[in-house]
């Protein structure tokens, strides 16, 4: 999704909360400032469908931690921002009392498409990065069959694995494993 700047009067969150919740689009807050998130693709929201679906499935027995699609909002930390990704879980009980948005993701996912991609690699990562609870950051292609998996390690460092067609991916932050082409299945590029 394409974010545009709103051209209204800086918002205080709470300003922010009421005024998204009548608007027909999500808004991403910065900072008081509102910027409108356009629409995706097709392949876009199936591949983004799917993989919310892997994580809501693994997760779904679980008392502890849940899944939630690209209609929750993360709030990064020591900040006012709130951003949307496609998927993401939580497993924090401070998450469980909240409404509006979550703060201790374990998991986060974004599904890339040309107009995102920059900044999601890039600024929205290092927002991400914020979080000390966030142990995955999952990049999705929309272009190809490639799925990109930042973790954490115990250095508190990221590293990356690259998987692609025919591989088995891994998101030990919630103990799940799949083959690539579940997220894939009937996509054409």
């Amino acid at each position: 999704m394409v974010a545009a700047q709103e051209h209204l009067p800086r918002l205080t969150p709470q300003e922010y909360f009421a005024w998204e919740e009548q608007q027909e689009i999500k808004h991403e807050y910065f900072d008081g400032e509102v910027f409108a998130m356009s629409g995706g693709t097709v392949n876009h929201g199936r591949i983004g469908g799917r993989i919310f679906a892997l994580i809501d499935d693994r997760l779904s027995e679980s008392d502890r931690c849940i899944a939630l699609n690209s209609d929750v909002k993360i709030k990064i930390q020591a900040s006012e921002k709130y951003v949307y990704p496609d998927a993401s879980a939580t497993c924090d009980e401070r998450d469980r009392q909240t409404t509006q948005f979550i703060s201790h993701p374990s998991l986060i996912v974004e599904v890339l498409s040309p107009s995102t991609e920059a900044y999601d690699r890039g600024k929205k990562f290092k927002l991400y990065q914020r979080s000390p609870s966030l142990v995955e950051y999952v990049l999705v292609s929309a272009e190809e069959i490639e799925i990109e998996v930042f973790r954490k390690n115990e250095r508190d460092k990221w590293e990356v694995t690259n998987y692609v067609a025919g591989d088995t991916v891994e998101l030990e932050s919630i103990g799940l494993t799949f083959a690539i082409e579940r997220v894939y299945r009937g996509i054409e590029f």
